[in-house]
């Protein structure tokens, strides 16, 4: 018994096979869905709710705030200030922020 050689992506750039016949030979070959196959579907948060979760957090999402949240505000500083705390890395805002309510609490000026 010979066995069939499958088609190639190559035999389907010469047009010799088309996409539709080399997924099938394949055994990538996947049916439109009927009326009835679209009755028969399901959520995926109803079949897999801690996958869908899952992708939530991968997402960016988070849990509630712990602390209040901070203002948005458009803010114009000194060059030098803002590259100092630049060359600090990531989190510069932050620490800018730091050292504003370190100020308040009336620590150094």
């Amino acid at each position: 018994m010979k066995s069939q050689k499958l088609p190639t992506l190559e035999d389907v750039d010469k047009g010799k096979v088309s996409l539709d016949e080399y997924e099938a030979a394949h055994g990538e070959d996947i049916p439109e869905w009927t009326d009835k196959d679209f009755a028969r579907a399901r959520r995926m948060r109803e079949v897999f709710p801690e996958i869908v979760d899952a992708f939530d957090r991968l997402r960016g999402q988070r849990g509630p705030q712990k602390k209040p949240t901070k203002e948005r505000v458009g803010l114009r500083l000194d060059h030098e200030v803002v590259e100092h705390f630049r060359a600090t890395g990531p989190g510069w805002q932050s620490r800018i922020n730091e050292v504003l309510v370190n100020h308040l609490k009336g620590g150094t000026r």
